[in-house]
């Protein structure tokens, strides 16, 4: 089987090569390779490839940038899935995407299901809830992967700016009324292989067992599990960092620190489903504590 991989030198692009190996011929491409934003590059990406599989966690992610460049986030989040979809309806392939609990307004009591309504609140959510659209409509297998508070080693995250000010400063200030599961890249990465080898898209895909693909296919939440603040979240990795001089973790309101990009209250995703039909996930200290190490 062939697999196309976008966006291998993301966080979770990344890990997904690494943790994909095994189930096929992997074909991992970087954003010098398949631009999102060109869609027609896209288009002929996919066709050069000729996948059995699509894996797509490439995407636009800069949250508050979106709001200025909403065009690009939807071509990126929205399109470029959506012409993914239509070449592997063409191939008679199936598809992994990954997308965001931002396509909800955080205004619940207790976890989102994937039967809740979406409501995006921000320009990303909503180029990512596009995509998801764009997906479903096509027909095509597919599993399409909400997840939450992505972090890892490489990149831009929550993770690396914590302890990079941790450095610098005798005092972080940090939101401490939203909640949310913070989720490691490479459990997502492991996750998303343990469905594929569940699937039986290793053995075979173009000869996949297609009814066990369009019997799962669908919406899933992929998140560690239980809860916390991006205070909490920064208290623990700071714990968890052999430095010399610790920094006073101060909580502070949403309203304290502004941001161009609405962001929703609640992000607390139950992912039972995925943890019914594929496999456990983690707790978010236990994976936060693996990556330190």
């Amino acid at each position: 089987m062939r697999i196309l991989l976008t966006g291998r030198t993301g966080q979770v692009g990344y890990e997904l090569e690494r943790s994909l190996q095994g189930l096929g011929e992997i074909v991992a491409l970087d954003r010098a390779q398949m631009d999102l934003s060109d869609l027609a590059g896209v288009r002929e990406a996919v066709r050069t490839v000729r996948p059995q599989l699509i894996v797509n966690p490439a995407a636009y992610t800069a949250v508050d940038k979106a709001e200025d460049e909403a065009e690009m986030a939807f071509r990126i989040n929205g399109e470029a899935p959506g012409v993914m979809a239509e070449e592997a309806s063409r191939l008679g392939a199936a598809m992994i995407h990954y997308s965001t609990d931002y396509v909800f307004d955080g205004r619940k009591n207790g976890a989102y299901t994937e039967e809740d309504p979406t409501c995006p609140i921000n320009v990303y959510g909503r180029s990512k809830l596009a995509g998801e659209h764009a997906i479903q409509a096509s027909g095509i297998p597919h599993l399409i992967l909400r997840t939450s508070w992505v972090y890892g080693l490489r990149g831009r995250n929550f993770l690396l700016t914590v302890r990079r000010l941790a450095e610098e400063r005798d005092e972080l200030r940090i939101v401490a009324d939203q909640h949310g599961a913070p989720t490691w890249c490479r459990t997502i990465a492991d996750a998303t292989a343990h469905a594929v080898a569940f699937l039986g898209a290793g053995k075979k895909l173009l000869g996949m067992d297609q009814d066990l693909w369009r019997e799962k296919s669908g919406l899933y939440h992929l998140a560690a599990q239980g809860q916390t603040t991006w205070h909490g979240f920064a208290q623990t990795i700071v714990a968890h960092w052999s430095i010399d001089r610790k920094p006073v973790v101060t909580p502070i309101s949403t309203g304290d620190y502004p941001l161009p990009a609405r962001r929703p209250a609640n992000s607390v995703l139950s992912c039972e489903r995925f943890m019914n039909t594929f496999c456990g996930l983690p707790e978010w200290r236990s994976a936060l504590r693996l990556c330190l190490e």
